[in-house]
């Protein structure tokens, strides 16, 4: 008797469990999603971001949401994904921000501007600082939602045909260059040029530039820079943390589910943390190979780089003049710029030059 009770009993709740798993799944819509992209498949960080984040996607939701990711020119070109987004040519678009400098300098705080936040710096300000709110009320004015999803660290000060001793040097080169960070570039006499990462090289190599930044040594070596240009500088300092993100297009994103909603934040957030780690892991290696291979590793010179951030300020100060937006969020990210050097003197900076002192005299 027993027996036949557990058995009944059993079977009712093999039942109530077939019956609420496929519930749940129907629950999900199946949606198929087209994502563009600023990046060539070759540079499997960047490129390898979005498709980091489409992978955990198609994970979290039993490929209920899935994404393509497409490299740039295979939809649009490299530097028209936030039009694409805009628009609705595709619903998402992976990106660095500052591309998008002429349609207004703003766009630039979600990804660098000189002189700026360390990637640890970019977080705080974007999570803790105020950044966040004030990016995404200024994209919801192009029909975008904004979510971070990755960062290359600081970036190294770009690969020249000749040596940059001081800023004089500058004066008529023709240099390619992300975001507005050009404007300083030309406010010193510099020409700047905004070209796609896919077709620097071409350039580099015909002489139609003659100097370029990109990332980091691992990505410059991918790209081949160092077979056109000997001298590799540093700092970038117009990308001390520049963050990449993903677009959805607002529509697009006013369509999912709040769990949907959730999910694609936690994948681009998963993406961002996995893109650094890995920066980090491979330019090192990367970096030997190329002065093994005869790059002349150079360092801008104290003047130099004070010349640039004089440079800078007179170009904030003009953009604060003319967009009432960039002002607002300049004068905010600014005073949290400031606070942060500060603690980050104390702490992290005096500690990352003692360690970096140690591993030198170890190496010799």
């Amino acid at each position: 008797m027993q027996r036949r009770k557990f058995l009944k009993t059993a079977g009712i709740a093999a039942a109530a469990t077939a019956v609420a798993a496929p519930a749940i799944a129907q629950s999900m819509p199946e949606l198929k999603w087209r994502c563009t992209t600023s990046w060539p498949k070759s540079l499997d960080t960047l490129f390898g971001g979005p498709e980091y984040a489409a992978k955990r996607i198609a994970e979290m939701t039993d490929n209920k949401f899935q994404i393509r990711v497409f490299a740039a020119g295979e939809i649009v070109p490299a530097l028209q994904v936030a039009d694409a987004v805009q628009n609705g040519t595709v619903e998402l678009g992976h990106t660095a921000s500052y591309y998008y400098f002429g349609k207004d300098p703003t766009f630039a705080f979600d990804c660098s501007i000189s002189f700026g936040l360390n990637e640890r710096q970019q977080n705080a300000w974007y999570e803790f600082g105020g950044g966040k709110p004030m990016m995404r009320e200024f994209f919801k004015t192009f029909g975008i939602h904004n979510i971070p999803c990755g960062n290359t660290g600081a970036q190294m000060g770009g690969w020249f045909r000749k040596e940059i001793k001081t800023i004089e040097d500058v004066k008529g080169l023709k240099m390619r260059i992300g975001g507005f960070s050009g404007q300083v570039l030309a406010r010193v006499g510099g020409v700047p040029q905004n070209i796609a990462g896919g077709d620097i090289y071409p350039a580099l190599e015909k002489g139609t530039i003659d100097a370029a930044e990109w990332v980091g040594p691992y990505d410059d070596e991918k790209l081949g820079f160092n077979k056109v240009a000997p001298f590799y500088y540093y700092p970038g300092w117009w990308e001390g943390g520049p963050q990449v993100s993903m677009y959805v297009g607002l529509k697009a994103w006013d369509s999912l589910t709040p769990a949907y909603k959730a999910i694609l934040e936690a994948a681009c957030a998963e993406a961002h943390k996995w893109m650094v780690a890995k920066y980090d892991a491979e330019n090192p290696a990367a970096l030997r190979r190329l002065i093994a291979g005869g790059t002349k590793l150079r360092p801008f010179s104290r003047a130099t780089m004070e010349g640039f951030y004089k440079a800078s300020t007179e170009v904030f100060a003009e953009n604060s003049a003319k967009y009432p937006t960039f002002k607002k969020i300049y004068d905010q990210w600014l005073n949290f710029r400031d606070e942060e050097n500060l603690w980050f003197r104390v702490a992290e900076s005096s500690f990352d030059n003692f360690m970096s002192h140690i591993s030198s005299q170890k190496k010799t």
